[in-house]
């Protein structure tokens, strides 16, 4: 089984995707949570602005001394990315790669020959699933496509090969 995915077709940049790193991706989700929990679009920035703003206040209130919650707080993320199931979504590599205007579709292609197509906008919402429970997904994988509807939870495309844009 072959672990990187390319992104090929109608696109700018074809890129490689190797799901083995996505493990310390800020845009990671947590799938145990994901499809029982009301899911809010969140803003990059903004994220990133609250982030620091309260990495900032803590600094002034605490000081630039490191206190020990500090230590609890890295070994408990330890412990769930350890332990946890994540996907992500495939809209950040499309960005990455940049399709091209006149792009019509994205095809999931799988080790079978099975061809998986989706409209831009569906692909979207696609979400790669590439652990479960701490474990890379080795024997069918090395990814799982899931709809963020949950719909095909029970039964997801598995055996990715590549992503082609037409």
């Amino acid at each position: 089984m072959e672990t990187i995915i390319p992104i090929k077709g109608n696109v700018k940049f074809k890129i490689t995707l190797d799901p083995g790193v996505w493990i310390f991706d800020d845009r990671r989700i947590d799938l145990k949570t994901f499809f029982t929990e009301q899911q809010l679009e969140k803003n990059e920035l903004d994220e990133y602005t609250k982030k620091m703003s309260a990495h900032w206040s803590r600094e002034i209130m605490e000081g630039a001394t490191y206190p020990p919650t500090l230590k609890t707080e890295k070994k408990y993320e330890k412990t769930k990315i350890l332990t946890g199931t994540f996907g992500i979504y495939l809209k950040h590599f499309l960005k990455n790669a940049e399709v091209n205007k006149n792009a019509k579709s994205v095809i999931i292609e799988t080790e079978s020959g099975e061809e998986h197509s989706f409209t831009l906008e569906q692909a979207d919402s696609l979400i790669f699933k590439y652990s479960q429970d701490g474990k890379p997904l080795n024997e069918d994988g090395p990814v799982y496509v899931l709809l963020a509807d949950g719909s095909n939870l029970e039964n997801p495309i598995k055996h990715v090969q590549a992503v082609r844009v037409d």
